[in-house]
């Protein structure tokens, strides 16, 4: 197997997750708005069963989209994919996936900095989250066809 040689490609990226959180951010403002109790102060909240809502949906658009279909919207959107750190062409494995995306408050810190200083930085252009899931994020049309 050849080596896959990684790329910053830091605004693809920046759009992917754009797409992806505004997407999970969206849905959570409006289930929020929908289901929420309004607060004294003007706001609404969510408590109980319903406050488990946004938390599924974010699971399901980061985590099973991207263990069961491969990619995330965002993602796939710009023609990238994660895969295991060995290049092997693949679906992320659930783990690999829910340790990336647990990192995205890190890497997402003060408007992304700290994931676009990493990805800059390290050597297989990792984000903080793809260091700890052990994964890497290339352009689809670099990948074989397995």
């Amino acid at each position: 197997m050849t080596e896959i040689k990684t790329e910053p490609n830091i605004g693809l990226r920046i759009i992917a997750g754009l797409i992806d959180y505004g997407i999970i951010y969206g849905f959570t403002f409006a289930i929020i708005f929908i289901l929420g109790k309004p607060n004294d102060e003007g706001g609404y909240y969510l408590e109980g069963a319903p406050a488990l809502i946004p938390v599924l949906f974010w699971l399901i658009m980061t985590v099973i989209l991207e263990s069961g279909l491969g990619g995330t919207i965002g993602n796939s959107i710009v023609g990238l994919k994660a895969i295991p750190i060995n290049g092997r062409n693949r679906k992320l494995t659930f783990g690999e996936s829910l340790k990336r995306h647990l990192l995205d408050p890190i890497d997402m810190f003060f408007f992304g900095l700290i994931g676009i200083v990493t990805i800059n930085s390290s050597d297989k252009n990792q984000r903080v989250g793809d260091m700890w899931g052990k994964t890497i994020v290339v352009k689809m049309k670099h990948l074989e066809k397995s």
